[in-house]
């Protein structure tokens, strides 16, 4: 086969991953992708930006965007995160949406009408079924529920950790893929800079190590990335909105601190297959969540 009729065969195109925050949305794209692209925690909402994950065969290209979850606005912050979710709604190619079956389906209805209107290919992923056991009957009322809010949509039930369904869910988006050329360079695995993986594993870390409100009222900015043939040298600031919460990261000593500095840099090491040395620093910037000029800085505003 020539090049020519390769390139008139070739798929193409963005898969956008919406739904509430903590279905299992960045698990599921990580399945797909198989790279581990987005935070993954049990607490939700630790997406906050789309995250993009690209899948490379000779015969297709998949951009998967894992978006943050949607949530009623609290602060600036959230509503620019809300943003980037209902932006995938306008760009996608296939749209697919991940619920659970704990949810209450009525949860952001709105953004669930927004869903049912889309002229895009439609997937939903009901995910977390290993959770019923054996409660089958269960599993149909749940996808009888979902077939009336979208009723255009195909129904896929998975689970994201067991990895029970994911490849024909996977068939299926590479079969509803258009006709397209590449966008990216067949050897690319994302869109994204290696300094915003570094950060979104420091914030894995401060998520999995800290309660209540510290882990949100975070922000993680990569100072000096010093990569060489062996090594690279990262130096990171925590920004965080109250002295307070400044000490409580810091920790008795800096114990709190080194712990999360040691988790990190081994996740870092093994997401670039180098030695790293990593220093963490803390600072203070007020009500950064509710500032423009502190959003457009960490990247959430245009």
């Amino acid at each position: 086969m020539t090049n020519t009729e390769n390139q008139a065969d070739h798929k193409a195109g963005f898969v956008n991953i919406v739904g509430n925050p903590n279905v299992g949305k960045s698990t599921l794209m990580n399945d797909l992708v198989g790279e581990r692209m987005s935070i993954i925690t049990n607490k939700a909402q630790t997406t906050r930006h789309r995250i993009t994950g690209i899948v490379n065969t000779d015969e297709y290209q998949i951009v998967f965007s894992d978006t943050p979850g949607v949530l009623k606005p609290r602060y600036k912050l959230q509503e620019s995160m809300l943003q980037f979710s209902e932006g995938a709604l306008t760009d996608a190619d296939v749209l697919l949406y991940v619920t659970d079956v704990v949810e209450d389906p009525e949860k952001n209805s709105d953004f669930l009408a927004k869903v049912s209107k889309e002229k895009v290919p439609v997937l939903l992923a009901i995910n977390k079924i290993d959770l019923l056991g054996a409660e089958g009957d269960k599993l149909e009322r749940i996808v009888g529920d979902w077939q009336k809010r979208l009723p255009n949509a195909e129904i896929f039930p998975i689970s994201a950790t067991e990895k029970f369904n994911v490849d024909n869910l996977m068939k299926r988006i590479v079969e509803l893929l258009p006709p397209s050329p590449p966008y990216f360079g067949k050897d690319a695995l994302t869109d994204k800079p290696a300094r915003f993986f570094v950060t979104e594993i420091i914030r894995e870390k401060i998520l999995l190590n800290y309660d209540k409100e510290v882990p949100y009222s975070t922000e993680v900015i990569v100072e000096k990335f010093d990569e060489k043939d062996a090594s690279i040298h990262i130096m990171a600031v925590i920004y965080v909105e109250r002295d307070s919460q400044k000490g409580i990261l810091i920790g008795k000593g800096g114990a709190m601190l080194k712990r999360v500095g040691t988790q990190s840099r081994k996740d870092i090491e093994t997401f670039f297959g180098k030695k790293v040395y990593l220093e963490l620093f803390v600072k203070v910037e007020p009500n950064w969540r509710n500032r423009d000029n502190k959003l457009k800085a960490f990247g959430y505003i245009q």
